[in-house]
């Protein structure tokens, strides 16, 4: 592994001189699409401007507000839009390669006069979310951030855990715990659709995996928001994730291949066949294949013995704009994995994935389709309707082993299907005032099977074993409104009702920005916010030994809740430096608790590859995160940045017994620091250098207890001591080198990840060996290097 890692980085260097001697000047082009940012309204005849450009080079967008700026020169570029009425925004750093047209969606905000207002000039800078709601912990991410970060690995949701907020309590799976919060409270959105878990090897009712679905080839800028989010979000708790696929390339056919951690992948986008290209009709298209699996089925051994992770998706987008009844798209996300773990019984060692002593067989499946509607009524109205269905799998086959012999523990199938309808209309009523009115009707059919062996009674008793359904219906309103003196006001409601149990939940939002001065800004936010369990929760039985029958006594439990409060200080050094603090406070209640298992609460789940299966759960549990965060940040610029975010936080909760707990998220701190650096090779190749590293405190734990467990035979824990101390703190380094290289048809690039670079252990659980009567350790990830190769024609 040495010598290969040696010899890449050396024929990696290699390439780099070769490609310095390139002194050609090539160009590419900026394509893009120029919109009002409340309504989305297409703005004709706004000006687009190569910044630096001598003489001037500029275009302007058509009647449908598309634009293509021609010949600008590789490498990184920056253009200034201009609309009449509106403030102008200069988008930075744009990096342009051969290979590919670089795509602008650009949203401009209508200039408000006031006394003491003026039109500004505005740099476009990721401490502003998309969504002009939101004010607080909120900010928009960019899809050259989900590789560049080292350790992203094209991953969006390990790119943002890099963020003030944001931890990971796994290396191998990308679950994030915000402010302390369950992973279970992260709500993904994709297209504005409420997505279950898009991650392959993801369980029912968790949101992370090992390896995403979410292709970052096909995003665009998307926003990811920790706290206090607007009223058009609703059934979260900690997070959201509110993705936007980019429209494909209605100018020109383009190709990518890619070779990576993501697996082998082949892309195409283009004009849609058979329709209007005048009005940017556009299609694209992506498979992915596990790379592992394919060196399998090659013959080549892929490091992970019998065990080789089995995984493809396939996401789509098809979108005709400009059409006298309105914009149509249609896209659609697919994806299965499976894998099996401990099959080989010569093959004794644990792992993140799998302990000593057993045996697991885990696939999951999902399927999402969806299509959406937006009609203009005149320029200042829109509405937008989204009508989608999707289905989420999982399998599991779980066994002790033995003397050599695989021992039935657990058999499970679960299949959930959902039908979902939205529509929302927004409406500008001035450039100070505007409001948006949504629906969300949800129609989940429930499909759970699934038995344990169970050592109190000597047999399999059925945990679930329903065909069922549920109804989820939700209405919202918000305002906003510019008050002058740089305060700007957001006041909304989201109303939730939940069929099966007759429940109804108001939630107030509310939120303000006040403008100091050019450079500062003060903003607060507050909002209520319910989510439902997960699913199985609610179907899980009871059984009855004495008349060996089964109750669902999980049925009438109740959404949790849980009030948001936020407090934050921005500062603009300069266009390309910040610094931002926040402070917060969530209280959680109505958490589902368990009168004979005290200790429990649902508020510790959700981070692994199962939701516990807790019978008779009662709404009487509590929680309480609070914390405070800091943001320096320099954003690219003269070919280097750096972020640096520290997290200061304290989550606790009580069970049934009513007694203050730490969470099993409560790491009380998490620091980052990142930086990297770009290198202008000749004209046209860049060589890139980023390094991470991120300390933070240990996870949080239940010991085993060894005598109980040695009497036994087998593990126990002392429940007794649930979360009180932590294992050693996390530290982790991450180093990765990159080279793109521009030839005059095509862009190729090459990625070096080297993951863990100090080797360091931090340790992931313990656990008892029955077998050998100890406890014994698994680790965190340790040293591993990950390539990437990329083409683009």
């Amino acid at each position: 592994m040495k010598k290969l890692i040696l010899s890449t980085i050396l024929l990696f260097f290699a390439t780099v001189l070769v490609a310095s001697a390139d002194e050609t000047t090539r160009t590419q082009a900026i394509r893009g699409l120029v919109t009002d940012a409340v309504t989305g309204f297409p703005l004709p005849g706004a000006h687009i401007i190569l910044s630096g450009s001598e003489p001037l080079k500029a275009t302007t967008t058509n009647l449908n507000g598309h634009f293509i700026l021609e010949d600008v020169p590789l490498g990184r570029q920056s253009v200034e839009v201009r609309y009449v009425g509106y403030n102008s925004r200069v988008y930075s750093n744009l990096m342009l390669v051969s290979g590919k047209q670089t795509a602008l969606e650009v949203m401009l905000e209508e200039a408000s006069y006031g006394l003491d207002e003026v039109a500004v000039v505005a740099d476009i800078r990721k401490e502003n979310a998309l969504n002009d709601m939101a004010f607080v912990s909120a900010r928009a991410f960019s899809v050259e951030e989900t590789e560049r970060y080292a350790g992203s690995l094209g991953d969006p949701a390990r790119m943002v855990a890099n963020f003030a907020g944001v931890m990971t309590q796994n290396d191998s799976r990308n679950d994030i715990i915000i402010r302390g919060n369950s992973p279970m409270g992260v709500q993904w959105r994709i297209e504005g659709i409420e997505v279950p878990n898009p991650n392959h090897f993801g369980a029912q009712g968790t949101t992370g995996g090992p390896v995403s679905m979410v292709n970052n080839n096909l995003l665009t800028n998307s926003d990811f928001l920790t706290g206090a989010f607007p009223a058009e979000f609703g059934n979260a708790t900690a997070g959201v994730f509110d993705l936007n696929l980019r429209s494909g390339n209605a100018n020109k056919t383009e190709f990518v291949g890619q070779i990576g951690f993501n697996g082998f992948e082949l892309g195409v986008e283009g004009p849609a066949f058979g329709l209007n290209n005048g009005q940017k009709a556009s299609y694209l298209a992506n498979f992915r294949y596990s790379t592992m699996e394919v060196m399998d089925k090659l013959g080549f051994d892929a490091g992970t013995g019998t065990a080789v992770p089995e995984y493809k998706d396939f996401t789509f987008l098809a979108d005709v704009p400009g059409t006298k009844l309105g914009r149509f798209k249609v896209f659609g996300l697919w994806g299965t994995s499976m894998i099996r773990l401990g099959r080989d019984l010569a093959d004794t060692t644990a792992n993140q994935y799998n302990l000593r002593g057993t045996a697991t067989d885990f696939g999951s499946d999902l399927a999402v389709i969806g299509s959406s509607h937006t009609y203009f009524f005149d320029a200042n109205t829109r509405i937008k309707s989204t009508l989608s269905w999707q289905q989420f799998n999982s399998t599991t086959v779980f066994d002790s082993v033995r003397s050599e012999t695989f021992i039935p523990v657990f058999r499970g199938d679960q299949t959930e299907r959902k039908l979902s309808f939205s529509t929302q209309l927004r409406r500008k009523l001035s450039a100070d005032a505007n409001f948006m009115l949504g629906l969300v009707v949800d129609r989940f059919d429930i499909d759970f099977q699934d038995s344990v062996k169970s050592r109190e009674y000597g047999k399999f008793v059925t945990q679930t074993d329903v065909q069922g359904n549920l109804m989820l219906y939700r209405v919202y309103a918000q305002w906003q409104q510019k008050l002058g003196r740089g305060i700007t006001a957001n006041a909304g409601l989201h109303l939730q009702y939940v069929g099966m149990n007759k429940e109804f939940s108001p939630e107030p939002r509310l939120g303000i920005n006040w403008q100091l001065n050019e450079r500062s800004a003060l903003n607060a936010g507050f909002g209520i916010h319910s989510q439902l369990q997960p699913k199985e929760v609610y179907f899980t039985q009871t059984y009855l030994s004495a008349s060996d029958a089964y109750i669902l006594t999980n049925k009438a439990v109740n959404t949790s809740q849980s009030n948001h409060y936020v407090l934050g200080y921005q500062l603009l050094v300069n266009s390309y430096f910040r610094i931002k603090t926040e402070a917060y406070y969530q209280q959680l209640y109505r958490v589902p608790v368990s009168a004979t298992f005290p200790e429990f609460s649902m508020l510790n789940a959700g981070d692994f590859f199962a939701i516990p299966k807790v019978d008779s759960l009662v709404n009487e549990g509590k929680g309480r995160n609070l914390g405070m965060e800091l943001t320096v940040e320099r954003f690219l610029n003269k070919g280097w940045y750096m972020l640096f975010t520290a997290s200061l936080f304290d989550s606790k909760y009580t069970g049934y017994d009513g007694v203050w707990r730490n969470t099993a998220f409560n790491g009380n701190y998490v620091f980052n620091l990142l930086g990297g650096y770009e290198f202008r090779i000749g004209r046209n190749s860049t060589l890139t250098l980023d390094l991470k590293t991120v300390w933070a405190g240990g996870k949080r734990f239940v010991p085993v207890d060894f005598d109980e467990s040695l009497a036994k035979g087998e593990e126990v824990r002392d429940w007794s001591k649930s979360f009180e101390n932590r294992y050693d703190d996390y530290f982790r380094t991450d180093l990765r080198f990159g080279f793109r290289l521009n030839h005059r048809k095509f862009s190729q690039e090459w990625a070096i990840d080297l993951q863990n670079i100090t080797g360091y252990k931090s340790i992931f659980l313990e656990s008892y060996d029955p077998q050998k009567n100890e406890v014994y350790q698994i680790y965190q990830q340790g040293f591993v290097p990950m390539f990437l190769y990329r083409i683009q024609f």
